[in-house]
């Protein structure tokens, strides 16, 4: 049984939970989570065979774990389609919250770039009928990802660009959708530039993640991160922007409540 935190601090916007690599451990480590103030973990689909282990984990733990819906973009392969369908199949699921994650990766692959451009564009215009928000994966991809945008036009389109590692001309770009920006453990490590741009976010459009089970902030890097690691991250940002641990935690987990309308 666990036992929740007496004060909500923490939003982990971008947490795989449902993976395997928590398989032995899983109660345990949200139990952790829970402990160190993050008591709200937002669980972005990859594609169709983690729709069912996303699912139980929210329904096994209501008001701590939220689902979105999408597909991830190094799941795009030949049989593309198909996943889009069962995913669409999805959207009318209780309690989805984001369309996500999405995007274009071009880091490991670029066979199917045109393909992942198709799903990336279909994921805008769902997440603009459904009136939710869009959760965006950009790795080597940031030019593509501005012109799928550019593209798909129209007002009301809101989101986050996850795991940001752009230069702060990319931020520029970023910002100028009135999108928030999602930033992990890679601002803590020694060798990352991150933070010369976390300095130019605005504190009003950052939001917090771990993108667990990879990504893991130093103390913890080369180990598998999980979301009691949150903490780690927002004292990184609150070094950066000169502001306390609790303000960062208040003003980021006001940030998700606004973007993914979450109850405060």
């Amino acid at each position: 049984m666990f036992v929740a935190a007496q004060k909500k601090m923490f939003t982990d916007s971008h947490t795989h939970l449902y993976l395997d690599a928590f398989k032995e451990d899983r109660g345990q480590m949200i139990q952790r989570a829970i402990e160190a103030g993050v008591d709200r973990l937002l669980l972005p689909n990859i594609d169709s065979t983690s729709v069912g282990p996303m699912f139980s984990l929210a329904e096994r733990y209501p008001g701590h774990c939220f689902p979105m819906m999408g597909l991830h973009p190094t799941s795009v392969k030949e049989n593309y389609l198909e996943e889009l369908k069962i995913i669409e199949s999805q959207l009318d699921r209780e309690g989805i919250i984001a369309i996500g994650e999405t995007g274009i990766d071009l880091y490991w692959d670029k066979t199917f770039l045109s393909q992942q451009e198709e799903v990336f564009l279909t994921q805008i215009s769902w997440a603009m009928d459904l009136d939710l928000p869009l959760v965006i994966h950009s790795r080597d991809s940031f030019p593509e990802i501005f012109r799928a945008l550019d593209e798909a036009g129209g007002s009301g389109l809101r989101g986050v660009f996850h795991s940001f590692t752009g230069t702060l001309m990319d931020l520029e770009r970023a910002l100028s959708f009135d999108f928030m920006i999602g930033i992990n453990g890679i601002v803590t490590f020694k060798n990352s530039n991150l933070a010369g741009v976390v300095q130019s976010i605005p504190i009003k459009q950052l939001l917090l993640e771990t993108d667990a089970p990879f990504l893991a902030p130093v103390p913890h890097r080369g180990k598998r991160n999980e979301s009691s690691y949150l903490p780690e991250i927002a004292a990184k940002v609150a070094e950066i922007h000169n502001l306390t641990l609790e303000e960062v935690a208040t003003i980021t987990s006001n940030n998700a409540e606004q973007l993914f309308r979450l109850k405060p």
